[in-house]
């Protein structure tokens, strides 16, 4: 809590959010809360909202969890012989961060859980002893262990709710149900498993006490999440942005605007960042030094820092590059997608459109002339799951690859994966990627060839390499890239999202006689009625007949019924053509 003297008017200063003042101080005004309402009723339909029931559902599983790990940090610390009075305090507990801790996940999301525990419990105790406990709970089911993930994790479905929970060891003698992570002396004289683990609550918390006014960022966020995900750009692993950095952009806006509500904030976003000078870091407050010696995000310091195409920084120490996957592709993609934001979101608060427009799918099978065909294969459901979840990873180092070469100027790779033909393959469980390829325009040359030969192949080689390092290649899995042009994309994908939408097409069906052709004028629009009088006065023209005396009659004329029916017939024809 703050206090600031007071100022004249009895008013007070407004508390300073960010690294810089704010763009406007402005309050809402009542048509501002108009469109927030439309906002959040735009979001209703898609079903994504959990109702209080199962909000509730959420809060006792977590709540089972937290006096599961109590209950197993009391046994360990028996075994490890500590005095009874120290067993019982000794405390542990479940903390959560990332979209169930910022209030904005969606329907059936998983939530992300950290288990905390005091100084003598072990890594191994956790992924040995609790691994056992969670096995024999009758209300956990698809129990597995990623200890040698960048940050371990146990996954789990806990009576249907899937949870991925990480561990942190703290340099404590107990851990009591008080604890505030947000203190970087909370980090000395730990591993930097544990750091890496602490991180995301950290992150997290430090979001949410940086935003000026939750009630208008967790809305905003939520609509965004839903307009990324529907324009396919919302994924880390493919050189888009993950969900924290996506809040990130977010809280920044919310900092610039601390007043506005959801519907201005949505647009006040869209301004900001299809203007913003990348690679110009995102920062939501200064970054602090806390003498801890780990590395943090400077370019001043570090060399490969300068490299960062989008940088957005976490604000908790150590600060880190969020968007270090993004490239040159995913930042003209993403930008591309700021500007449609903007332009679509002055149509609604001018009332030309409505919120929902947002959330159409960009025409991605329509836009791009060239694509490559990525195409996963294994011979069970099992190694599928894992083989692609690998292939995936490893995406944007095609995209790399595609973008270095001179020939080629953008590769966009759709975040969606779509099931294989299993015709196509001698393996049942088939995934497809596809990738946008827009290739450079040479000048004095009508047609050039060009060889994604390596492009491709030092892919596929870096794939195989790495799922042979991890012991991970099994019989039976594969991995093709092939280029295809448009309009053989029908091979792999069904006919919805190949063809384009048709346009609307004027479609007549006339019965006439040379004494009532000025009936049809009632019948056509006026674009088909100025064509089909422009083709008559063509077709007339043509003629060496009774037709060169014919004036083109204004569109206020009645049909002249003194040609013929030839000329009329091909007149609208001609008139039908054009409207195609």
């Amino acid at each position: 809590n703050l206090s600031f003297p007071a100022m004249p008017g009895g008013q007070q200063p407004q508390k300073h959010y960010g690294i810089t003042s704010a763009i406007s101080l402005a309050p809402p005004r009542e048509i501002d809360h108009l469109y927030t309402k439309k906002l959040c009723d735009a979001m209703k339909p898609f079903g994504v909202f959990e109702d209080e029931e199962e909000l509730n559902h959420r809060l006792a599983v977590l709540g089972k969890l937290n006096n599961l790990v109590k209950e197993w940090i009391a046994e360990i610390s028996e075994l490890k012989n500590l005095p009874p009075s120290a067993i019982s305090c000794v405390g542990g507990k479940i903390f959560t961060f990332g979209s169930y801790r910022l209030g904005v996940h969606t329907k059936g999301a998983d939530i992300d859980a950290l288990c905390v525990a005091p100084r003598h419990v072990e890594r191994t105790d956790f992924f040995q002893s609790f691994f056992e406990k969670l096995k024999q709970h009758e209300e956990i089911k698809d129990l597995r262990a990623v200890e040698d993930a960048f940050v371990p994790v146990i996954k789990f479905k806990f009576d249907g709710i899937e949870i991925d929970l990480l561990f942190a060891r703290l340099a404590l003698q107990s851990i009591p149900d008080n604890l505030d992570l947000r203190g970087d002396s909370i980090l000395k004289n730990l591993d930097i498993r544990c750091i890496r683990s602490l991180n995301g609550c950290r992150v997290t918390d430090e979001i949410l006490y940086l935003v000026p006014n939750k009630e208008n960022f967790r809305p905003d966020l939520s609509f965004l999440k839903m307009w990324n995900t529907c324009r396919g750009i919302y994924s880390n692993i493919l050189g888009f942005l993950g969900g924290v950095s996506w809040a990130m952009l977010v809280a920044r806006t919310c900092q610039l605007y601390p007043n506005a509500v959801a519907a201005t904030l949505v647009h006040k976003f869209f301004l900001v960042f299809s203007k913003w000078s990348w690679p110009n870091p995102v920062l939501l407050k200064q970054p602090e030094d806390s003498n801890l010696n780990l590395p943090v995000w400077d370019p001043r310091v570090n060399p490969s820092d300068r490299y960062h195409l989008m940088p957005i920084i976490t604000p908790a120490y150590p600060q880190q590059n969020s968007t270090y996957n993004v490239s040159t592709s995913t930042r003209t993609i993403m930008t591309e997608e700021f500007k449609h934001g903007l332009s679509v979101t002055d149509e609604i608060l001018q009332g030309k459109a409505e919120w929902p427009k947002l959330f159409e799918p960009p025409s991605f099978f329509q836009k791009y002339k060239h694509y490559i065909v990525l195409t996963a294969s294994a011979s069970t459901e099992e190694n599928h799951l894992e083989w692609i979840g690998l292939v995936e990873s490893k995406i944007r180092v095609l995209v790399g690859n595609l973008e270095r070469n001179e020939f080629i100027t953008l590769a966009h790779v759709n975040s969606q994966s779509f099931p294989g033909f299993k015709e196509t393959t001698e393996n049942d469980f088939v995934s497809m990627w596809f990738i946008g390829i827009i290739f450079k325009k040479v000048e004095n040359a009508e047609s050039v060839n060009i060889d994604l030969t390596f492009d491709i192949q030092s892919f596929t080689d870096t794939v195989y390499r790495q799922a042979n390092n991890i012991n991970m290649l099994k019989d039976g899995m594969k991995i093709e890239a092939t280029h295809v042009k448009k309009k053989q994309l029908h091979q792999y994908l069904p006919p919805e999202l190949v063809q384009r939408k048709k346009r609307v097409r004027i479609s007549l069906q006339l019965w006439f006689s040379c004494s009532d052709l000025f009936l049809c004028g009632f019948y056509v629009s006026y674009v088909f009625y100025f064509l089909f009088f422009q083709s008559i006065a063509e077709l007339n023209r043509s003629s060496n007949s009774e037709s060169s005396n014919m004036e083109l009659p204004d569109a206020s004329s009645p049909l002249p019924a003194s040609n013929s029916c030839r000329v009329v017939k091909n007149s609208i024809k001609l008139a039908l053509n054009r409207t195609k």
